[in-house]
């Protein structure tokens, strides 16, 4: 449902939305506005003494009861995040954006648009962070809730994905709401195209014992 367009990319101008808080909080920092009152934080505005699990561009503060499930590679690479809290889910997403402009309103347009293809007609909703798309979907289990959240920042942009419980409305996150709001991106200086997901890494010590494990399962399935 996202992926990189072919071409020159279509930037959101700031005619057809205003930015995002976060975006227009930083845009303004350049003078003396404070920071903004809650996150997804750009690392230049985020809290101190907070816990987090470092995956290079995504911090995620650890929270009590919330259980992150990360797919990587054998490198340390991370694909995909994955937050759970009982019945409800959250993945998350951070990718490169221009630093003057918002492309969350061109991305919820496309998801639209493919649900739309495979006969899935979301709602739009306003949330904390403004408009978000409510949609039930069918799965394997039988029809779920989805609900995607997208928050625009200086030069990148997180994509939320709830589902279950948290994803019914605005406002039913819980706990995973409190993982989004307390986000911190942590954005390179690497000049990216549009739309180019953030690089996402393991920390070392899990790294190092994901390739252990990896070492070991090859070692012992060799033939004696």
């Amino acid at each position: 449902m996202f992926s990189r367009k072919r071409g020159a990319a279509k930037h959101v101008r700031a005619a057809d939305a205003p930015p995002s808080k976060a975006l227009a909080d930083s845009l303004a920092s350049d003078g003396a506005a404070p920071a903004p009152e809650f996150g997804p934080w750009d690392a230049q505005h985020a809290p101190a003494g907070v816990r987090r699990l470092d995956l290079g561009s995504l911090q995620i503060p650890a929270l009590d009861g919330v259980e992150v499930r990360v797919q990587a590679n054998p490198d340390g690479s991370v694909e995909q995040i994955v937050l759970v809290d009982g019945e409800s889910a959250l993945q998350l997403g951070v990718f490169a954006a221009p630093r003057t402009e918002g492309i969350w309103v061109e991305v919820r347009e496309e998801i639209a648009q493919a649900m739309a293809a495979d006969g899935v007609t979301p709602r739009e909703v306003q949330g904390r962070y403004g408009v978000e798309l409510l949609a039930r979907v069918n799965t394997p289990d039988g029809p779920a809730d989805v609900r995607f959240v997208g928050v625009d920042g200086p030069r990148w942009m997180v994509r939320a994905l709830f589902q279950g419980a948290a994803a019914a409305a605005p406002g039913s996150e819980g706990v995973l709401g409190e993982v989004l709001s307390g986000l911190v991106v942590v954005r390179d200086n690497e000049p990216r195209p549009v739309r180019e997901p953030l690089p996402l890494r393991l920390p070392k010590e899990m790294a190092e014992q994901g390739q252990a494990a990896a070492q070991q399962g090859a070692n012992g399935s060799q033939p004696e």
